[in-house]
């Protein structure tokens, strides 16, 4: 039984890895990073930005592996000014985030008609982004149809 529980352990905490690792390569192969300390002429708080994002992905993890059972209308009944002050703070970050990291990835797949002509391919590039967008339509209908989200 020790040895099963072992097993279990192991495999999620690498399972996770890889998933935060899948996470981290997108965020960075997009280039958000260098592209907001670009703009922003911090380039010399890039390390502090990767690591902010680090801890973010961190606890959002903890949340979701962790999730607190309170009700909002609770929350906001014993919820002092200060406190929903920090939360309209942190939802317009993390709107700001997820608006960057969308036009971050529009702006990658500018690249694809150019990995295309690299590799010579003449025709099939429509069939291969449409049968993407079909998967990822098909995959998340399934999610949702079959309630999966609620086995978490």
């Amino acid at each position: 039984m020790f040895l099963k529980t072992m097993l279990i352990c192991f495999m999620g905490f690498s399972f996770g890895l890889l998933v935060s690792a899948g996470v981290f390569t997108v965020l960075f192969v997009v280039g958000l990073v260098p592209r907001f300390a670009g703009k922003t002429n911090t380039a010399r708080f890039e390390l502090f930005y990767e690591e902010c994002i680090i801890f973010g992905s961190i606890i959002a993890c903890i949340f979701s592996v962790f999730p607190i059972e309170v009700s909002l209308a609770e929350i906001m009944t014993h919820m002092s000014f200060l406190c929903q002050a920090l939360l309209i703070v942190i939802g317009i970050f993390a709107g700001i985030f997820v608006g960057c990291l969308a036009i971050a990835l529009a702006e990658v797949l500018d690249g694809i008609p150019i990995f295309a002509r690299r590799i010579k391919l003449r025709k099939g590039l429509d069939i291969a982004v449409f049968s993407v967008a079909i998967g990822k339509v098909t995959g998340s209908l399934i999610y949702f149809i079959m309630d999966f989200f609620e086995l978490m």
